[in-house]
Formats: C-alpha cells, sequence, structure tokens
C-alpha cells in the first residue's frame, strides 16, 4: 500500500478544500469498506485520504419534516441505522440497507459510501488487468467472463453493474442529493448522480473530483403514504452482491397504482429506470397478474451478453414480487 498523508477535518468545508481537482490524488475515507480494499488491490493509490468521519452538522443525521415533510438522511449516516430507522416510513430502503454485506459492513458502512462505491467487476479489481477503466483500451467482460456484469449496456464500451443497493430505492422514492464542491452546494436527483465510466477519466458517478455528497432527502409527497418496496435476487443471503434488484414506489388511489416508478439495479452501469414497467402498472389494480405483466415490461430493450441471459427471467420475478410486497400482498415465495 503506498504512503499516504491522513487528515480528519471537522466541518465539510475543510474536507472539500483538501481535494484535489482530478481524480486519483486524494480519497475520501467514510466506513473504509470499499477503499481500504482498491488501496491493496493497488487500484486507489492516493497520496491524501481524507476521512469524513469527523463531520458534524445533518452528515451523520437522520430527520423528518413534521407533517410528513421531506426526509433527510446524511451520507455519514451508517447502513444498520438506515435499516433500523426507516422500516415504517420507507420499507423498502430499510430493506435494502438491511441486506447489503454483513452486519459488520452495515455497521461500518455509510450511505454516501455504498451511493460513491467502485463497481465490483473482476477485471477491474484485478490489479493485474489493464481494462478500460484504468487506462486501457478494451472491457475483457464484453467477450470474457460476464456472467454477473449488464444486460443493458446502453452501447457502453464497460459492461459493469452499478454497486449500490440503495441508489435504486431513492430512485424510487424521487430522492435528491446535496453536493458540496470548492463553488459551494448544489442539488441534483439521484438518478443524475450516476454515469456510465467510459475510460479511466471517469467514475461511477457524476461528482467532480473536489465534491462530496452531504445527504440525501426524499420529498415528502413519498411519506407514508407511498406503497414502496425492494427486492433483491442472489445466490445466497450472506456478504454478497445481488444478481438482480428492483425497488418499487407508487402512491395507492381508489385501489389503483398511481405515480409508478420501478428501478433496477446491478443489471447496467447505472440503475435503470423501467419506464415500460412503470406504464404497465400505472392506473392498474395491484394483482399478481398486473404484477406479472409489469415484470414481463421490465426486460423490453435488454441485450444480454453470451453468459448472462438468465438475468432477464430474474428481472422479472424481481419486478414482479417487488410489486406484490409493496401493496401488501402474501409472499407465496415465502411459504
Amino acid at each position: 500500500m503506498k504512503n499516504f498523508t491522513y487528515y480528519r477535518p471537522t466541518t465539510a468545508e475543510a474536507a472539500v478544500g483538501l481535494l484535489d481537482n482530478k481524480w486519483g490524488e486524494t480519497e475520501l475515507l467514510a466506513g473504509g469498506t470499499d477503499l481500504l480494499d482498491l488501496q491493496k488491490e493497488y487500484i486507489a493509490q492516493p497520496s491524501k485520504v481524507v476521512s469524513v468521519s469527523g463531520l458534524g452538522g445533518t452528515f451523520g443525521n437522520i430527520a423528518v419534516a413534521a407533517d410528513g415533510g421531506s426526509t433527510m438522511i446524511g451520507a455519514g449516516v451508517k447502513l444498520a441505522e438506515i435499516g433500523t430507522a426507516m422500516k415504517e416510513r420507507f420499507p423498502a430502503l430499510a430493506t435494502a440497507a438491511g441486506m447489503i454485506g454483513g452486519p459488520q459492513i452495515r455497521n461500518m458502512g455509510t450511505l454516501g459510501g455504498n451511493l460513491c462505491q467502485r463497481n465490483r467487476c473482476w477485471y477491474f479489481r484485478d490489479e493485474h488487468v489493464h481494462c478500460l477503466l484504468k487506462g486501457g483500451k478494451q472491457c475483457f467482460a464484453t467477450d470474457g467472463e460476464n456472467r454477473y456484469h449488464a444486460v443493458f449496456t446502453g452501447g457502453n464500451p464497460c459492461v459493469i453493474v452499478h454497486p449500490s443497493t440503495l441508489a435504486p430505492v431513492l430512485i424510487a422514492l424521487g430522492a435528491t442529493a446535496d453536493i458540496l464542491g470548492p463553488n459551494g452546494k448544489r442539488t441534483i436527483e439521484i438518478a443524475k448522480l450516476f454515469q456510465a465510466p467510459k475510460s479511466e477519466k471517469d467514475r461511477e458517478t457524476t461528482l467532480a473530483p473536489n465534491e462530496i455528497v452531504l445527504s440525501v432527502s426524499i420529498p415528502g409527497q413519498r411519506g407514508v403514504n407511498t406503497a414502496n418496496a425492494s427486492y433483491e435476487v442472489r445466490h445466497k443471503q450472506a456478504y454478497d452482491w445481488p444478481l438482480v434488484q428492483a425497488a418499487v414506489a407508487y402512491t395507492p388511489k381508489d385501489g389503483k397504482a398511481g405515480n409508478v416508478k420501478i428501478v433496477l439495479g446491478h443489471v447496467a452501469p447505472t440503475p435503470i429506470i423501467a419506464e415500460d414497467a412503470a406504464k404497465a402498472l400505472e392506473g392498474q389494480t395491484i394483482t399478481e397478474g398486473t404484477a406479472t405483466e409489469a415484470g414481463q415490461a421490465a426486460v423490453k430493450g435488454a441485450k444480454p451478453l453470451k453468459q448472462n441471459e438468465y438475468k432477464l427471467k430474474l428481472i422479472e420475478v424481481a419486478v414482479k414480487r417487488a410489486v406484490m410486497t409493496a401493496a401488501g400482498m402474501k409472499k407465496y415465495w415465502e411459504t
């Protein structure tokens, strides 16, 4: 591991002032569950490490506005706390947070870290492979071992899947992120926080190298009256990343679903908003049949690689079960 200088500022402004304007020179340290791995794998070799664990203010807190207003979650809030605090208001978020890693990871990992972590492609994580995102000329997963990679590639040269499990849920809930940089604070939709990286100059987020995520806010209209759920398909119920994830949020009205949002995770370089699936459910009564139709619509436009066509069926199932869970229907798959 390369030697580095360690900083622990006490304000977000001081942290931003320590960051460089190009990637690689400085890395942020929150829980450390990703950064330490990247350093040991010689992917991240920063000269400075800036810890955000000492930042005050809203960075490490959760605040719910009165009268059903917005919910603010600081970027430094631990995953375990999100899993506990959001059970009643946003069960989808609590479920997603509660399934990340194991107890040790959830008690160290943070909201900001989960959103901003690097991808888990085994070619990218292998120090001996000079892939596209490390200055190479090709994505080895395109024609190589790609059973866990993207089925919605969007023509991107890199076929990673976005690793965040919280991101699809937050997008479905219409959340925004407050970001601080040298020019002050800005607010963007969570959906616009992510991008498909194309070279070593890019990250999986649209953040500049000298910006940090301060907090995430979920609007009041996506409060207690919103039906929401997250469903994952994975190899095992242990320390593992999902093969497929579906996050669903809608507003029940007169027995029908309105303002439907369905977002897929771990199937593309960014979380995918499944518009066809949402249209299939919009204005419909939630039944097993309409949930099945939404799942079938969710795979439209997918172009699987040679080893991951199986993910298409998993997407259909994940969407169907997320919709049924959000509606409070009997979970036949658990009986």
